[in-house]
């Protein structure tokens, strides 16, 4: 086994813990979701998880790049350059999930719990997808205002002066239902963003391997036959 066909199955093994991750964190607030649905909140605990950060992006777009990954140590489809360029093309799906993955992510870190935003009027809170509201996140304007704060929902939190915010900066307790919303949003979407962050760099690595077993593929067949 050469070096190329080594890390290709390294990343195999990595991207489908990834995956695994991915999908399970998803689904824990869908399932959250459902039960608060039903009882006497009126809103689920955040819209973002129906646009299933962790099941389609972290997970379904990985899945191709994990199975030619994990695939090179049995069939050996790495030892030739049509092999390696197409790990590397499934790698580019992956990228694209993982980016997904991390954008939803951000704009829920961003945007906090619904019941940080029940007084808002916008897409967020009606639980609409749009591409659009990806596209219009603003990196400069992040921030996690609504998770250190004594309270995300007082009424008077539009119009207190940075030194409010600085005498109420604090890490929420689970000592009442709007904490437990805010450490459970932000533990849930933190770990996704993580998620993505190292499917994408996973997705990376395997892109340059893939290059180098282009230019270099063949080899270990080569020198097998020599000896």
């Amino acid at each position: 086994m050469t070096c190329c066909e080594g890390w290709t199955s390294c990343n195999g093994f990595s991207l489908l813990i990834l995956v695994i991750l991915g999908v399970v964190i998803n689904c824990i607030p869908l399932g959250m979701s459902l039960v608060e649905g039903d009882s006497a909140s009126p809103n689920p605990i955040s819209c973002y998880e129906w646009w299933f950060p962790g099941i389609i992006g972290a997970g379904v777009m990985a899945i191709p790049a994990t199975t030619m990954s994990l695939a090179s140590r049995k069939r050996a489809c790495c030892n030739n350059k049509t092999g390696m360029f197409l790990s590397s093309l499934l790698s580019v799906i992956t990228i694209v999930g993982a980016v997904y993955c991390m954008l939803v992510s951000l704009q829920a870190l961003a945007e906090g719990p619904l019941i940080c935003n029940s007084q808002a009027n916008n897409s967020t809170v009606s639980c609409e997808f749009s591409l659009r509201n990806l596209s219009n996140f603003q990196p400069e304007s992040f921030s996690l205002q609504w998770f250190f704060e004594k309270s995300c929902v007082s009424p008077d939190s539009n119009n207190s002066t940075s030194n409010d915010i600085f005498n109420n900066w604090s890490v929420p307790s689970s000592n009442s239902e709007e904490d437990r919303h805010r450490i459970f949003h932000f533990s849930v979407f933190l770990s996704l963003l993580l998620v993505g962050i190292l499917e994408l760099l996973f997705g990376l690595s395997q892109i340059l391997i893939g290059f180098l077993g282009c230019l270099c593929g063949g080899v270990s067949r080569r020198r097998s036959r020599v000896v």
